[in-house]
C-alpha cells in the first residue's frame, strides 16, 4: 500500500475499441501500478452501478482468473453485502475499481450502506481509488449524466474527495456530451471540472491533478471553468502515452 498518500485515478474507458485498437485494460494497469506495493495486488471489484451484474462479475472475475500477481476480490450489495465486514475489506485492498453504470444508483446505494465514509477512510489510508465511467464521476462532485433519462443532466451527489466536477467520454458519438458538459460548467449548473476523452484518465494525488494519461494517441483531457457573459473557457490537458 501507498502509505498515506491520496490517489484517485478517474479514466474515461473505451465503449468501442476498434478491430485490433487500443482497450481499457492498459488503464487498469496503471491504476494497479499506483499501488506501488509488493504483489500480489489486492484489488477489488465494486459493480453497484450496473446493480452488480453477474455478467460483469464473471467477466472481471475470468479477466484476472490467471493473474498470479493480483489478488481479486468483489464487492457485492445486491442483496446485501458479500462480505461480512465491509469496512474491514476494504480497508485492506490496495486498489478499489468502481464500474461504470448509473452513477445515482451507485451513490444512493452506498449511501444506504455507509459506503462514502468507509471509501474515505480508504482514500486517506493510501488505498488507489480508480473507476470508469460512473465510477470516474462519483471520486469527484458530479457531472453531466444520464442516469435519470436518455437526456444528459447535471448530477451534483458525488463523494467530493476531488473538489471538481468530472465528465467522461467527452468525445462520445451519438450524444452531445462535450457541449452539454460545457454548457452546464458555462450557466452554473455544474462546478468548473476536467473531462476526459475515451481511453484518458486523470491522476490526482490529494485533491491536486498530477497527470493525464492516455492509451490512445491524440486523445486529450480538458479542464473547463465558467467563463463570462454566460460562456466557458478550456483549456486541453496534454496526457502522457501509456
Amino acid at each position: 500500500m501507498t502509505g498515506r498518500r491520496r490517489q484517485v485515478f478517474a479514466y474515461s474507458g473505451v465503449l468501442n475499441p476498434e478491430p485490433g485498437g487500443q482497450d481499457s485494460w492498459a488503464l487498469i494497469n496503471y491504476a494497479l501500478g499506483l499501488a506501488g506495493t509488493g504483489k500480489p495486488v489486492r484489488l477489488c471489484y465494486v459493480p453497484t452501478a450496473v446493480g452488480d451484474s453477474q455478467h460483469a462479475i464473471d467477466s472481471k472475475t475470468t479477466a484476472f482468473a490467471e493473474r498470479a500477481d493480483i489478488d481479486f476480490s468483489v464487492l457485492r450489495l445486491f442483496t446485501q453485502p458479500s462480505v461480512p465486514d465491509v469496512r474491514g475489506h476494504l480497508l485492506s485492498q490496495d486498489v478499489i475499481w468502481v464500474e461504470g453504470g448509473s452513477v445515482v444508483n451507485l451513490m444512493a446505494v452506498w449511501r444506504a450502506h455507509g459506503l462514502p465514509q468507509i471509501l474515505a477512510e480508504c482514500w486517506h489510508a493510501g488505498v488507489v481509488l480508480t473507476g470508469t465511467s460512473a465510477g470516474s464521476l462519483c471520486w469527484h462532485l458530479g457531472g453531466p449524466t444520464d442516469s435519470f433519462s436518455d437526456s444528459l443532466a447535471p448530477f451534483l451527489d458525488g463523494l467530493g474527495f476531488i473538489p471538481c466536477s468530472n465528465a467522461v467520454h467527452d468525445d462520445l458519438a451519438g450524444q452531445p456530451r462535450r457541449q452539454v458538459y460545457r454548457e452546464l460548467v458555462a450557466q452554473g449548473q455544474l462546478p468548473a471540472g476536467y473531462a476526459t476523452e475515451d481511453g484518458v484518465g486523470l491522476h490526482y494525488v490529494g485533491t491536486e491533478l498530477r497527470e493525464a494519461v492516455s492509451i490512445i494517441k491524440g486523445k486529450r483531457a480538458w479542464h473547463v471553468t465558467a467563463g463570462d457573459d454566460g460562456d466557458y473557457t478550456e483549456s486541453a490537458v496534454l496526457p502522457r502515452l501509456i
